[in-house]
């Protein structure tokens, strides 16, 4: 069961103006199971995406940045769950354009007008067929309210669905958020083998939209691991339907720029930490905050050691204090001259090590006490600047070993 995931609020989950989604049943990998989606936009939508750094990348996430940069105007998704389309060379690039091909067919726009997203077991040919069988159904179920049923219908591994919502105002008019994702295994940050998908009716420039995109993914989705693995697939896209009727906004740093980037920031850390909550096979959430660094990417350096380690993890699952483990992490993170005598360590409200040493009042039963907590936040000081930074992990299980076994079968 996810870690403290709240069950989703149907109410915050806003309708957007110009985007409809359709859901339905193709049987990619399984029978009876929500597998395709349809995402579709009206004319003038303002998109951009955010895409995985590995380099070893899927057939829609080539395609994706293919269509997007030829700056023809994104008018609809196609999003399958139960196979990847990764590591299938040139088959997989044809059978990847073959559903483009035949959503556009459809919906009577261009081919590079469409973004395939493919999510699942790797290595196996996309059963195209079926994918583009269903598109009649999923075109037909297409309306604005479907926001959870698209969270179900892009679940792999994840036991529940992810989905949040917000609403402010701009220029007097009342602006929609509302985004979606999933992923529990295969996490790192660059991104994670996740699928994200937030979209706002407010109205945003084209200029800016890919700046919003990496700020978004930058404040959320790269600041979480569940096991350090960088997967094929990750994509994150943000959608401005440009219907909310206020001033476009130009510049992100502009008022109202300020505004709905916080407001959607805000749904994607929502949307990240559920993925970490879902971990695969999570029993804890870990907030790991790195402070006293010369610069932030120091910070997010040794908050990711401590984040990536597995005997780290592995001591949280047992509720174990074994917190050299932690020390350890900070000392291997790779800054050169780092001073250890200025090191300090917290688990939530207990001092556990202070000058680069135990503290003389930590207790063992203050660390065991915190350490069985379902949600733990590890603060750990470097002494060497003013900089900060964030990364939210989960502990490692028996299970997670359990089903990343049993995964295909």
């Amino acid at each position: 069961m996810p870690v403290n995931l709240p069950p989703t609020d149907l109410s915050s989950l806003f309708p957007i103006a110009g985007v409809r989604i359709g859901v339905t049943e193709a049987g990619i990998r399984k029978v009876g199971r929500k597998d395709l989606s349809v995402v579709l936009l009206d004319e003038g939508a303002s998109v951009a995406g955010v895409f995985t750094t590995n380099r070893f990348c899927a057939a829609p996430v080539q395609l994706c940045r293919q269509h997007l940069q030829t700056g023809q105007g994104v008018r609809a998704m196609v999003i399958n769950t139960g196979n990847a389309n990764a590591g299938t060379g040139a088959d997989g690039l044809a059978r990847a354009r073959s559903t483009c091909v035949a959503l556009a067919q459809r919906l009577g726009i261009g081919e590079q007008q469409v973004l395939p997203f493919s999510t699942g077991v790797i290595m196996e040919p996309l059963p195209n067929d079926r994918i583009e069988a269903g598109l009649a159904a999923a075109i037909a179920d297409a309306q604005p309210g479907n926001w959870l049923r698209a969270a179900e219908g892009i679940m792999t591994t994840d036991t529940a669905p992810k989905a949040f919502g917000a609403k402010i105002t701009i220029g007097g008019k009342p602006v929609h958020i509302t985004g979606i994702s999933k992923g529990a295994g295969m996490i790192r940050p660059n991104m994670a083998t996740m699928l994200g998908f937030i979209a706002t009716d407010a109205c945003v420039n084209q200029s800016v939209m890919q700046q919003l995109a990496t700020d978004l993914a930058e404040g959320s989705f790269n600041r979480v691991t569940v096991d350090g693995d960088t997967s094929t697939n990750d994509s994150l896209v943000v959608i401005a339907s440009n219907k909310a009727g206020h001033a476009e906004i130009e510049s992100l740093n502009s008022a109202d720029g300020q505004i709905l980037k916080a407001a959607m920031l805000g749904v994607a850390r929502n949307l990240a930490q559920a993925i970490v909550r879902d971990g695969e096979g999570a029993t804890k959430f870990i907030t790991v905050h790195v402070e006293g660094g010369k610069d932030s990417a120091e910070c997010r350096k040794v908050a990711y050691a401590i984040a990536h380690s597995p005997l780290v993890k592995t001591a949280f699952f047992a509720s174990d204090p074994n917190l050299g483990r932690i020390l350890a992490a900070v000392g291997y993170a790779g800054i050169d001259d780092l001073d250890q005598s200025h090191i300090e360590l917290f688990l939530d409200d207990v001092h556990v090590a202070t000058q680069g040493g135990r503290n003389p009042a930590y207790r063992e039963e203050d660390g065991q006490r915190v350490m069985r907590q379902s949600e733990i936040t590890v603060r750990v000081g470097l002494g060497r600047g003013a900089a900060a930074d964030t990364v939210w992990t989960c502990d490692l299980s028996h299970d997670y070993v359990t089903i990343n076994a049993d995964y295909r079968s």
